[in-house]
């Protein structure tokens, strides 16, 4: 019992009460039901998400695609639930040793939704009449696609990888902890105890993935002033990789200036982009001022509050910053509370949940303008204030 309470000795509370596997698993699972509702209030405002990523057509008879969604989420979130429920009922709300004791069940919970998720066949879990499975089987195909740097043509899905290649980005983070928690199950280490980062080599390449694939996207799109967006990231994730070395050859202070310069950067330019770019609003143009619509929006708007728009300005600015400077693994040592990092996390799943919303909305209003002919009913628009 003395080696499971020195295994535990240093954990915080919040990781006794919610270890690595079953933050990864709310993260996910928050995703997907985060995507449900982006195609639900999409489709109030009468914006069809699924028609912009060339999505097979939903039969007459099928329910709504964001219903699926919620169920898919409802498959994956009652295990989940349940499993920490039980977890806190065992350990008698964070009994140190026996976090450690019963680690096996959030480590199954995890596996579970992971097999779940990406490799059990859809018919085993439910009749595809009732519920139809190529939701899945297409998110799949294309996270294939897009890891491996490809691009779909525009005719055949090509805004549906950006968009998911985009929203990787977001999960760069997550993402390098599932190595950390596999790797921990591998080498038999309680995922329940202290959470090691130190790989000097691993984590850093994970966090960059992401980051690579959009990248490469931009690059085969001839789109070189967004590819620079995405690869301002790498200095940033770089040098915080140097400074957590603590290599007494290199100057701490020099390196320091250096990432806080390299993770502005990352973050001012992202948030430029995103406002000028990938939502086209006029904040940053001399048309800011127009007459035709509120100060720095646009004319064409689907949402009817320009306080929205306001709002999550403001949102994407405070986010930005704060995803940049978590991205750096030396900075962890800094809050050595779990609960603050799987706090970040969560808010950069929402921004992005956020985000996606004016993304849509602004290829939206891009694919009517050029007369797309996949569109048939394209419903109201917002012309005046």
């Amino acid at each position: 019992m003395a080696d499971l309470d020195a295994s535990v000795e240093d954990v915080d509370a919040f990781s006794l009460l919610l270890p690595l596997p079953y933050r990864l698993s709310t993260v996910f699972v928050l995703g997907i039901w985060l995507w449900g509702l982006n195609l639900h209030g999409l489709s109030k405002v009468q914006i069809d998400a699924l028609a912009l990523i060339r999505y097979q057509p939903v039969r007459s008879n099928d329910p709504p695609p964001y219903l699926r969604v919620y169920r898919f989420a409802t498959v994956l979130t009652a295990p989940l639930a349940a499993s920490i429920f039980l977890f806190w009922m065992i350990t008698l709300g964070g009994d140190k040793s026996r976090v450690v004791s019963y680690e096996v069940l959030p480590n199954i919970t995890f596996i579970t939704l992971f097999f779940l998720a990406f490799l059990v066949p859809q018919r085993w879990l439910y009749p595809t009449t009732l519920w139809p499975s190529h939701g899945r089987s297409r998110m799949l195909w294309t996270l294939r696609r897009i890891g491996v740097g490809g691009l779909a043509k525009p005719e055949d899905g090509k805004f549906g990888d950006v968009l998911l290649a985009d929203a990787l980005t977001s999960y760069a983070r997550p993402l390098s902890e599932l190595y950390i928690a596999f790797s921990m199950m591998v080498l038999r280490r309680p995922t329940t105890g202290k959470i090691d980062r130190s790989s000097a080599i691993v984590v850093p390449i994970l966090l960059a993935v992401p980051f690579v694939i959009r990248f490469r996207q931009c690059l085969k799109d001839s789109q070189p002033a967004n590819a620079l967006k995405y690869a301002t990231a790498f200095p940033a994730i770089a040098l915080s990789t140097f400074m957590r070395a603590q290599n007494p050859w290199l100057d701490h202070d020099n390196l320091h200036a250096l990432w806080i310069l390299a993770a502005s950067t990352n973050a001012l330019y992202s948030f430029y982009w995103d406002v000028t770019m990938d939502w086209d609003l006029t904040l940053f143009s001399s048309k800011r001022k127009s007459s035709e619509f509120p100060y720095g929006l646009r004319r064409v708007r689907y949402f009817d509050d320009p306080q929205l728009y306001y709002a999550m300005i403001f949102v994407d600015l405070l986010l930005r910053f704060a995803w940049a400077f978590k991205l750096s693994p030396h900075l962890e040592h800094y809050y050595d509370i779990e609960g603050g990092i799987f706090l970040l996390e969560i808010l950069e799943v929402i921004r992005r949940f956020l985000w996606i919303f004016f993304r849509v909305e602004t290829e939206w209003v891009r694919t009517k303008r050029n007369g797309d002919i996949i569109l048939s009913d394209l419903g109201p628009r917002l012309d005046e204030d």
